[in-house]
């Protein structure tokens, strides 16, 4: 098959080909949304439509370690992407998108052999008007390197100003700027899918382009981001948003693919998916910090991360964390509250909070036998501390579920089998109220 066959032929050669009408509007988003990605690499991409992406990599050289290993990153991640690539690297611009369309897929650092590389290319490859190609093969001219043989002049006169200016273009010797691509000041990101999909669980695939796009944009923007929204419109015009929050702020692209396969795994989509669109709801600068001098273990998974996958696993009201409360009173001192927002509710405790308050507090008190005038636990108990008298709670006393007006005196007690216990006494006797770890 080639180019300008008929759909008819091309079938009768092909009967299992798969045929789809070209848009190009989503190909331009398709193209923006794979130069957000490539702002991991450089923050200076510009578009080349329909089909071309070009990085400048000169500044980066040497933090990605030479520019091999940038195009094996490239490759890899638009692979990762299902992306096919057909690349070159060359110091001008057009240039190395003259020896990515040809296939020569090689990296030619100086100009000399670039030239030397462009010099062997079919005068076809460049997109000039047909008209030109078909007079300078009627001349004998079949490469590139045969137009440095004709005077400027009369090729001029032949094919226009057009071609032999993006020849000098390509070959460095006449100025190429280009227009950079300006990353969004917010992100959102559409992405159509091929196929209808019914499984929430395989939008994974789908979900890890647009975050791979969202990572490459965070880094480009110096930023992080605390919560962003998948939308998903169904296939019967219907939509539905699946919230994606963060412990902490992170730029990670493993950690929010490992959230969103978490959230998948419990999500029951209401009807097939159509399309997808990731939004950044709640970014913030990205706090500067110094690389270490000498490589660093990896460091593990963390607490926030734990969170949450735990959350996106168990359910948002699944897991709390304890915050503090203004009040005396042990069971008003504290409250369940979200950990994104309260991760750090509780200050540091110092030596007397600490050996004084359990974690562990019963919901309520139980009430402690009474023997030879002292408390019994499992045993008589042994009183480790002075009485601290807590006399708090008149504001709310007699209100439904209040804990009232209290008046008692809490000590810190030992039974016999070596267990420690908090307990209080007050006008009706003896309570235990918590337990030390």
């Amino acid at each position: 098959m080639v180019a300008g066959q008929k759909l008819s032929t091309a079938l009768g050669l092909q009967p299992g080909l798969a045929v789809g009408e070209r848009d190009p509007v989503l190909e331009c988003k398709a193209l923006e949304s794979l130069a957000c990605w490539a702002g991991r690499f450089t923050p200076t991409v510009s578009l080349a439509p329909p089909a071309g992406l070009l990085l400048e990599i000169g500044g980066c050289l040497r933090l990605f370690g030479g520019a091999a290993a940038i195009v094996d990153a490239v490759n890899a991640g638009c692979a990762e992407q299902a992306y096919s690539v057909a690349w070159a690297a060359a110091p001008t611009p057009l240039g190395a998108r003259w020896l990515a369309q040809a296939g020569t897929r090689a990296l030619h650092p100086t100009p000399a052999a670039m030239q030397t590389a462009l010099a062997g290319l079919a005068c076809s490859v460049p997109d000039w008007p047909p008209e030109a190609v078909a007079r300078l093969a009627a001349c004998g001219l079949q490469r590139l390197g045969d137009l440095a043989q004709v005077p400027a002049a009369g090729l001029r006169r032949r094919i226009g100003n057009g071609p032999v200016d993006d020849l000098l273009r390509a070959r460095g010797e006449l100025a190429d700027p280009q227009l950079p691509f300006v990353f969004p000041e917010r992100f959102a990101c559409d992405l159509e899918l091929p196929a209808r999909v019914e499984h929430a669980e395989a939008l994974a695939f789908a979900g890890q382009r647009l975050f791979a796009a969202l990572a490459g944009w965070l880094q480009v923007r110096q930023q992080l981001v605390r919560a962003c929204s998948l939308h998903l419109t169904h296939d019967d015009g219907s939509a539905s948003v699946l919230p994606l929050r963060l412990a902490e702020a992170s730029a990670d692209e493993a950690r929010l693919l490992r959230l969103l396969r978490e959230h998948l795994g419990r999500l029951q989509l209401a009807a097939p998916v159509a399309a997808l669109r990731l939004v950044a709801d709640d970014t913030c600068a990205r706090p500067g910090a110094s690389i270490a001098l000498f490589a660093q273990p990896s460091a593990g998974e963390g607490a926030a991360a734990c969170l949450e996958r735990l959350r996106a696993r168990l359910g948002e009201d699944a897991v709390r964390t304890l915050a503090w409360q203004p009040d005396h009173r042990p069971e008003c001192a504290t409250r369940m509250a979200e950990p994104a927002a309260d991760s750090a509710a509780f200050p540091p405790s110092t030596a007397s909070d600490a050996g004084s308050r359990p974690f562990w507090l019963l919901d309520t008190p139980q009430p402690l036998a009474e023997r030879a005038g002292g408390p019994h636990w499992h045993g008589p108990l042994q009183l480790l501390t002075r009485g601290e008298r807590l006399e708090s709670g008149w504001w709310d006393g007699g209100e439904a579920g209040a804990a009232g007006d209290v008046r008692r005196d809490y000590f810190v007690a030992r039974n016999p089998q070596g267990q420690w216990a908090w307990i209080f006494r007050d006008a009706q006797g003896w309570f235990l109220h918590g337990l030390f770890a």
